[in-house]
């Protein structure tokens, strides 16, 4: 039986679209959304189409491939088939010159063809709109990154210390990782709203492979296969005792992901050094999950933090040399980098629902990558976690 959203959660989140949209643009006549996760978000099916939010009336979602597909799949109730946008242009007449569109997604090419039948002439960005108000989680959603979380901690916590074994290549690793995901529920592909950003299991190397400089915007590296692909582990590195074994990967169920690292010990433990750090990391999350609280704005987080940890320990604190990661955790739900983002300027409070990984790293000359994350709901309490609790520096005999 194919899992269907609620007719009633996709019809709450237009309508929080639509309040949000009333307050931040006032004016607004119609949003356009092309990518297939906003598609997903508000009609249950991800497909070749377009989806026609307007001020007033009902939305409508234009289908190229497949219209049966997204008829099985979705309960949204104004699904159509289209050829072309011409056949669009044909059932909504004519649009208004100022449309809201997802900038960050929508290419030129698609833009000059939207037009060529929906001649509008001002576009304007409605990414950070509907970016707010994917942030607040419904208990649908976080029911799906429960079950996501659950999946995750099983891996991460238990399956991989049975999977290492010396020898065996951080290509191997990742392999077996995912492999082990899957058959535990995982719906098997990472998305990321970062342009360009591809990965298929996660970030993970043994030793100081995961300092290695990656353009990925996070703390950790990865060697990667190579220049073509700098993902997944190299196919020549191989496990030695003594290695740090490094993984920070997003699992998913339903569409929806966590986010969470992992960090083992190799036959013997690691330098006091990379102890110590890695035990500040952790009590680090453990601080900044206590403020996952409701009108703590993310920024305050942030400062807080920084303000708190001695001038010593901030070299190589989120990063490595000159890498640094300016964010100290992140949003994640239908990808994994949404908002909001715990940073500088983030000045949005939080609100109870939202979902964040926390992340607190920092990279050891000759070692690795230490440090924590786990994926976070917020509530009155402070931050719940849903992917797991296990501090990390797992000894793996």
């Amino acid at each position: 039986m194919i899992p269907k959203v609620p007719l009633s959660e996709l019809s709450a989140r237009v309508e929080r679209f639509r309040t949000r949209m009333d307050a931040a643009h006032p004016d607004w006549a119609l949003c356009v959304v092309f990518s297939r996760i906003n598609q997903y978000y508000f009609t249950g099916t991800m497909q070749d189409g377009m989806l026609f939010i307007p001020r007033d009336g009902a939305p409508e979602l234009f289908v190229r491939r497949s219209y049966e597909r997204a008829l099985d799949e979705s309960l949204f109730p104004a699904i159509r088939p289209m050829g072309s946008y011409r056949d669009a242009a044909a059932v909504t007449g004519a649009v208004p010159e100022s449309v809201y569109l997802e900038t960050e997604v929508v290419p030129l090419a698609l833009l000059q063809r939207f037009r060529k039948y929906f001649p509008v002439n001002d576009v304007h960005s409605v990414d950070s709109e509907i970016a707010k108000t994917r942030s607040l989680k419904s208990m649908y959603e976080i029911r799906q990154m429960e079950r996501a979380g659950a999946i995750h901690r099983s891996v991460l916590e238990e399956g991989i210390p049975g999977m290492l074994r010396e020898g065996m290549t951080e290509a191997e690793f990742g392999a077996g990782v995912y492999l082990q995901m899957v058959k535990e529920g995982h719906h098997g592909i990472v998305r990321f709203g970062m342009f360009q950003t591809e990965i298929e299991v996660g970030q993970l190397g043994f030793g100081d492979s995961s300092i290695y400089p990656a353009a990925f915007d996070g703390p950790g590296g990865c060697r990667g296969i190579g220049p073509a692909a700098p993902v997944l582990g190299s196919q020549s590195r191989t496990l030695r005792r003594g290695d740090l074994v490094f993984i920070d990967n997003a699992c998913g169920f339903e569409g929806y992901q966590t986010d969470k690292t992992m960090t083992y010990m190799f036959k013997e433990s690691l330098p006091e050094e990379a102890v110590v750090a890695h035990m500040e990391c952790v009590d680090i999350q453990g601080r900044m999950a206590a403020m996952l609280k409701p009108g703590i704005t993310p920024s305050q987080i942030y400062t807080a933090i920084y303000e708190s940890l001695p001038s010593g320990f901030l070299e190589n604190f989120m990063g490595f040399g000159t890498r640094r990661a300016s964010f100290l955790g992140h949003g994640t739900g239908l990808q994994v980098d949404e908002f909001p983002v715990i940073a500088k300027g983030s000045d949005d409070p939080l609100e109870e629902g939202m979902v964040l990984a926390l992340e607190p790293k920092k990279g050891i000359k000759d070692i690795g990558m230490v440090g924590i994350e786990n994926t976070f709901v917020v509530t009155p309490q402070g931050g719940r976690s849903i992917t797991g609790h296990h501090p990390g520096l797992m000894l793996v005999e």
